[in-house]
């Protein structure tokens, strides 16, 4: 180590992280080598071997013999390449200290992890902005094995990000931004969840979601009710406005407070094995598309109870009539229990085929 040089006295929190820069620090020591080694080849015609011993003895100052008596041309190029060695191998060792110290080496390490995890995601959800609302989206979506990565710009976020229990891929990157969008794979993705805290930064986002991928799924959370019209008209498919609905839920504990006490309750995953289930005319089997409600026999096969059904048109009836027959771009809305949703899926999947049965 150089006399008076200690790591600990540098301050790395003064120094921009750009100038800490590992492939300048290689550039630099490659040079030193390669000028040390044409200058002792052509000043004292070294052979490539006593000209690369000249320059290993030079630049780690160890202090070795000569291979032969320098000439005064060769130790005025030995004396300018031993003081060019001090500045370069300072400043390599404070971008090896830099590295290694601030964890750098790690940080690289893991983003290139999480770049290459996100590269294989498909059919995920991109959820921007990790606030409060945020934060409930991804455990929701943990807890459900849901396939997801996050965009959040402030550090502190981040770092919330990075110290959760639940293993969440995110990028500490702009969700407004084009680029970050494609990296964080929205040709492949399913839906988009813009939760920001400015509805401004949520309409920017909206709009440059929907021109990248004109069939995603675009859900945005929105404070005022002026934003909404905009979101919709920006290309979001349903925007939510938590105020709104919390206080719809407050006022209405007043009127009917069995029934919100009941929806609160099958909604709520920890207390209760009650789910929901969509089952879109895409979803259903081909052989099944045609058949009324009546003639899939869902409620005596499993026991979930068809709730409701979404027309093409997005109007919802409840209780469909037993006639009623799923056409293309409807769907069904069934309430049942985890087992009775399982044994639906299963049922759907194993209806009776007439091109088998024949």
């Amino acid at each position: 180590m150089l006399p008076g040089f200690n790591i600990r006295r540098l301050n790395y929190h003064r120094v921009p992280s750009t100038f800490m820069n590992a492939r300048v620090a290689g550039m630099l020591l490659l040079a030193d080598v390669v000028i040390s080694l044409l200058g002792f080849m052509i000043i004292e015609s070294y052979s490539f071997i006593e000209a690369l011993y000249m320059t290993m003895i030079t630049i780690s100052t160890v202090g070795f013999t000569e291979v032969q008596p320098l000439s005064s041309a060769g130790q005025i190029f030995t004396s300018l390449l031993i003081v060019a060695n001090i500045g370069i191998f300072a400043y390599v060792l404070a971008v090896f200290s830099y590295y290694v110290i601030q964890g750098e080496v790690f940080k690289n390490m893991h983003l290139n992890m999480i770049k290459s995890s996100i590269e294989q995601l498909h059919d995920h959800v991109i959820l921007c902005g990790f606030g409060k609302y945020g934060r409930e989206i991804s455990h929701h979506f943990s807890q459900h094995g849901i396939p997801f990565v996050v965009l959040e710009l402030d550090p502190e976020k981040v770092e919330q990000i990075q110290k959760s229990e639940d293993k969440i891929l995110y990028l500490a990157e702009d969700a407004t931004h084009d680029e970050v969008l494609l990296r964080a794979g929205i040709k492949r993705a399913n839906a988009l969840i813009s939760a920001l805290p400015d509805d401004s930064d949520n309409v920017f986002a909206v709009l440059t979601a929907r021109q990248l991928n004109p069939k995603l799924n675009i859900i945005s959370r929105a404070k005022e009710l002026r934003s909404q019209k905009k979101l919709l008209m920006a290309g979001a498919d349903h925007v939510v406005m938590p105020e709104q609905i919390g206080g719809f839920y407050m006022a209405t504990l007043v009127s009917k407070p069995g029934a919100v006490e009941f929806f609160s309750f099958i909604t709520n995953e920890y207390r209760s094995d009650i789910g929901f289930e969509e089952v879109t005319y895409e979803d259903m089997p081909e052989y099944c598309r045609n058949n009324s409600l009546r003639d899939l026999n869902i409620r005596e096969q499993t026991g979930a109870n068809i709730i409701g059904y979404k027309s093409p048109d997005s109007t919802y009836h409840v209780n469909p009539p037993p006639d009623t027959v799923l056409s293309p771009g409807a769907s069904f809305i069934l309430l049942g229990s985890n087992e009775q949703l399982e044994k639906l899926r299963s049922y759907l999947a194993d209806y009776p085929n007439p091109k088998k049965d024949r």
